[in-house]
């Protein structure tokens, strides 16, 4: 029997560490949250799989009523198709041969949408789509002020729009933008008006793009921290939240709707001072990408340095309620980069594991 499998029934303090957790109770009232939230309007919810990358997440979403996923990678996308999931949009660019290979042979499974922002490529993709005999959906990336990916906003998406409309193996299903650069102002309705500004170039792109009697069936965008915002806002039909069900110290700033139900399990491994705790978590198991990551239940610490195994957590006063040997948990800083350095997860209610979740899609990054 797998080690992990022995896990099952198990209480929390018999895991062996480094090992990610995630507290059913919070992660199943997050969910809830979210499904009421837009039950009470008309946008619909296609989270984010980047956020998760776990088969078994994506479905409870979808039996929540999300209407589909989003995947960030085309490996994500062949995970969750192999896994069942049927109406997946590809939020960025599959660009090359052997990629747009790749993504015919899903699309042959599931309703498969991509992202779109340049004519050479929608060439590319129509030309497999036909050899495979396939219609492939596309939606054209509108960049709203985040300036990544993206067409601008107007006149530039409507030329694009009608390039793909006279290719008969591409199906136009509409437009998507992301306000990721709205999504963790700290000062509320500065988000709000940012996220509405963003917002705003997209519906009016749909405006120029239906005024050029082209359907527009998608106007997809919206993250956790503007759920509220674009889940709202006229016009836009879904939104692609994903790190809701987990949160982490960087949202938390920003949103207290939803808890922190993902840690990361860690021992005690050094106490080389009264001040100074060492953990056996390093960047290989906790992203050290941006903010901090904080201990549950602990008082907030003056810093925490990370590297490739350990954790070294400085406080301004002695610690005397952590000892070599003691388990804790500690609250990521970015949930999407920590789940994507593990492969399983302990799915826990009430200190017991209930069961255990394949993070099918870790380390899916083409």
């Amino acid at each position: 029997m797998d080690m992990y499998e022995s896990g099952v029934g198990s209480r929390v303090v018999q895991i062996d560490t480094p090992s990610l957790l995630v507290d059913l109770d919070v992660f199943e009232a997050n969910l809830a949250r979210m499904s009421e939230f837009l039950r009470q309007g008309s946008t619909k919810l296609r989270p984010h799989s980047k956020s998760n990358k776990c088969p078994v997440i994506a479905q409870k979403q979808v039996a929540a009523g999300a209407i589909g996923i989003c995947c960030q990678k085309l490996g994500e996308a062949e995970v969750m198709a192999s896994h069942g999931i049927r109406d997946i949009l590809i939020t960025n660019q599959i660009v090359g041969p052997i990629k747009i290979a790749r993504l015919m042979a899903v699309a042959r499974g599931c309703d498969l949408k991509v992202a779109v922002d340049n004519p050479g490529n929608v060439d590319a993709l129509a030309e497999a789509a036909s050899a495979a005999r396939l219609r492939l959906g596309v939606v054209i990336e509108v960049n709203v002020g985040m300036n990544r990916c993206g067409v601008l906003p107007g006149e530039p998406t409507v030329e694009l729009a009608r390039h793909i409309m006279r290719r008969p193996s591409l199906q136009f299903r509409g437009l998507m933008g992301y306000e990721g650069h709205c999504v963790d102002l700290p000062d509320f309705q500065e988000r709000k008006t940012q996220t509405e500004k963003a917002m705003a170039l997209l519906v009016q792109t749909r405006d120029a793009v239906q005024a050029a009697n082209i359907e527009v069936d998608i106007v997809s965008g919206g993250g956790t921290g503007t759920y509220m915002i674009t889940g709202r806002y006229p016009g836009i039909t879904e939104i692609e939240a994903g790190s809701y069900v987990f949160m982490d110290t960087t949202y938390r700033q920003a949103l207290t709707d939803f808890d922190n139900s993902l840690t990361v399990l860690s021992t005690v491994i050094s106490r080389p001072a009264n001040n100074r705790v060492v953990l056996d978590c390093g960047v290989k198991t906790l992203a050290g990408d941006y903010g901090t990551p904080a201990i549950e239940g602990v008082r907030p610490a003056l810093s925490c340095g990370l590297s490739e195994e350990h954790s070294t957590w400085v406080y301004d006063s002695n610690m005397q309620d952590l000892a070599v040997g003691d388990k804790v948990r500690v609250i990521p800083a970015h949930c999407c980069a920590t789940i994507n350095l593990h492969d399983r997860l302990f799915a826990v209610r009430r200190e017991v594991v209930e069961d255990i979740w394949e993070i099918a899609g870790c380390g899916k990054t083409r």
